[in-house]
């Protein structure tokens, strides 16, 4: 595994957004920090709309955490295909992201506090 990944607990809540429409809230979500890459929020499964999300056939693998499953949102916004992944079974070094999900900020917005 890279050394240069961490994987802490976000102190207080997180709010998940699509467009106007929240999808979740967590106070349990976790930050993943790569190297030099953005911080990414992973939000447990249980605090998101599980309905709002539609699994599609993409998949990609990053040789530190395993392969990665994608979720499109939908909404009265529309569809954003692909905006959120997981790694249903990441590998051993980051098994504390299993069961979260992560979402591309580009498309889903997350807030704290």
């Amino acid at each position: 595994m890279a050394n240069d990944i961490t994987i802490s607990p976000i102190d207080g809540p997180v709010t998940v957004t699509a467009g106007s429409t929240v999808i979740g809230r967590s106070s349990r979500a976790l930050e993943l920090k790569e190297g030099s890459y953005p911080a990414v929020t992973y939000v447990p499964r249980e605090d998101i709309d599980m309905d709002r999300l539609v699994p599609t056939s993409h998949a990609t693998s990053c040789p530190w955490k395993g392969k990665a499953s994608y979720f499109s949102v939908k909404g009265d916004f529309g569809v954003l295909a692909n905006a959120v992944w997981s790694y249903e079974t990441p590998k051993d070094d980051v098994a504390a992201i299993a069961g979260h999900l992560a979402f591309y900020p580009d498309r889903v917005k997350v807030t704290r506090g």
